[in-house]
């Protein structure tokens, strides 16, 4: 095991082969948890011939994951800080190898469901953990950048992944591998992290703030509900709105607990602090843009281009590669510009990308309407992701590490959900239920210009509340947030 209280200069001198061991075992099931929101979207036609699935069951074996995974995030990370990053790694691998093992062999729909919520039950409870398993075994500086940046990569690969590995699977062998693959990867990672991953945790005699976690998640996950439901009824009908006015009302509740609570699931100062709270802001709205460009990208290039499921998989390749080498790079040209330049000229190259697929044509070729602008948007994904995990996991107090990590998956998760709704809502309108392929493209084109004006937004956002490249929280700061804690 690592020490966790080793001198940081040997920590540095030691940041050897066992540590990027450590950051491997936690991107990989940051990649598990990530690459199962998408993954199963190229499946759903055969899910829906085998077990008889209705349109709305249909949606729900996506909607299931995002709805457990995104609340019960907040919970998982705090859960980390008091019993054990570590320990929670290996609960939450556990449980979702088992949930996919169990979807994969399902024979009714219900059973699917629930294997897909299991599954992002289990999600909330990994995925902040890896990230703060990676920082705690990487000392600050150069080095966890190129950690933080791998595990970025990782995270936004996972994503770009999605369609092609289900249209391998679900061509190749049938829509139950796209789960089934989980469960010998989830099996050689449980054995990994088991052998080789430190256990830490920065909670010791502090209790679960119980009221705090069940207003959160409740509150969350009905925010979630809400806005799911917007792909069906809309926007201004009450299966929309109740939900979304009990997840605002639920979550209002949580900031009121937590203000009066001594030792609350989400400190309030953590928002506080400028680095957290606009890291935080704007993933939440790279989020909103950057998830649904997979989205419209893989139903332009299969209903209006008239991909195959794995022809459209593949198309998206250069792009997957482009975020991953635009978050590789990104350690290297913090160090010379500083993180928010970064981020910004990140989400300006991305807000580009979308500006260009919106000139998109019911006719367009691959180089031109999906390739080139594909790359342009990924690659400017990759750079702004990096240097905000960087911040916004930066100023905090270490009891705390867990639940920031949280934060950073559900702005992002939060952000992306509802920018896929609204997205999905504002092309819906432009093609005016028309199915053919001019008016689909209009619609496409229209959700890449909004997205486009988001990024904009988002790039303003960091430019004026982002800390500067040579900034960083006082040092008072950061023994007020132990002292508070």
């Amino acid at each position: 095991m690592l020490g966790a209280a080793a001198d940081p200069r040997t920590a540095r001198r030691t940041a050897s082969p066992l540590t990027w061991l450590v950051v491997a075992l936690a991107c990989a099931g940051q990649f598990l948890v990530v690459l199962d929101v998408s993954v199963v979207n190229v499946a759903l036609p055969s899910m829906r011939t085998d077990l008889g699935l209705s349109a709305p069951g249909l949606q729900w074996v996506v909607n299931a994951y995002s709805i457990a995974f995104a609340g019960f995030m907040l919970l998982g990370g705090r859960a980390g800080d008091l019993y054990g990053r570590k320990r929670m790694f290996l609960v939450g691998l556990a449980l979702f190898t088992f949930a996919s093992l169990g979807g994969g062999l399902a024979q009714d729909d219900w059973q699917l469901l629930l294997a897909r919520a299991a599954q992002g039950l289990g999600a909330a409870v990994l995925a902040p953990s890896t990230l703060t398993i990676l920082t705690s075994a990487v000392p600050e500086g150069a080095a966890r950048a190129r950690a933080i940046a791998t595990w970025s990569a990782v995270g936004a690969g996972g994503g770009a992944a999605g369609g092609l590995v289900g249209g391998v699977l679900t061509d190749g062998l049938s829509w139950r591998w796209v789960l089934l693959v989980n469960v010998p990867v989830g099996a050689v990672v449980l054995a990994g992290a088991a052998r080789w991953l430190p256990e830490s945790r920065a909670g010791a005699g502090r209790r679960l703030d119980l009221p705090g976690a069940l207003l959160v998640t409740a509150g969350l996950a009905t925010l979630a509900y809400g806005i799911v439901q917007t792909e069906e009824h809309g926007w201004a009908a009450a299966a929309t709105l109740v939900p979304l006015l009990a997840g605002a009302v639920l979550v209002a509740l949580f900031l009121a607990v937590e203000a009066r609570t001594a030792a609350p699931l989400m400190p309030l100062k953590l928002l506080g602090l400028r680095s957290v709270a606009s890291a935080n802001a704007a993933m939440f709205l790279s989020g909103a843009a950057m998830f649904a460009m997979w989205y419209f990208m893989t139903l332009y290039a299969q209903n209006v281009l008239g991909y195959s499921p794995l022809g459209a998989g593949l198309a998206l390749v250069p792009s997957s590669l482009a975020v991953v080498l635009g978050s590789k790079a990104a350690p290297r040209l913090m160090r010379v510009a500083g993180a928010r330049a970064v981020a910004v000229a990140g989400s300006l190259l991305a807000a580009a990308g979308f500006a260009w697929q919106s000139t998109m044509s019911a006719d367009g070729t691959y180089v031109t309407t999906i390739m080139l602008p594909g790359v342009l948007m990924m690659l400017g994904a990759g750079l702004a992701a990096t240097p905000l995990a960087s911040l916004a996991t930066s100023g905090a107090a270490p009891e705390d590490a867990g639940v920031v990590s949280g934060l950073v998956n559900t702005s992002r998760t939060m952000g992306g959900s509802l920018g896929l709704s609204v997205l999905s809502t504002i092309a819906a309108a432009r093609t005016g239920g028309s199915a053919s392929g001019t008016a689909l493209t209009e619609g496409y084109a229209l959700a890449f210009r909004t997205g486009a004006a988001v990024l904009l937004g988002c790039a303003v956002l960091m430019l004026l509340w982002l800390p500067g490249a040579r900034t960083r929280e006082p040092a008072r700061t950061r023994a007020e947030a132990k002292t508070q804690a």
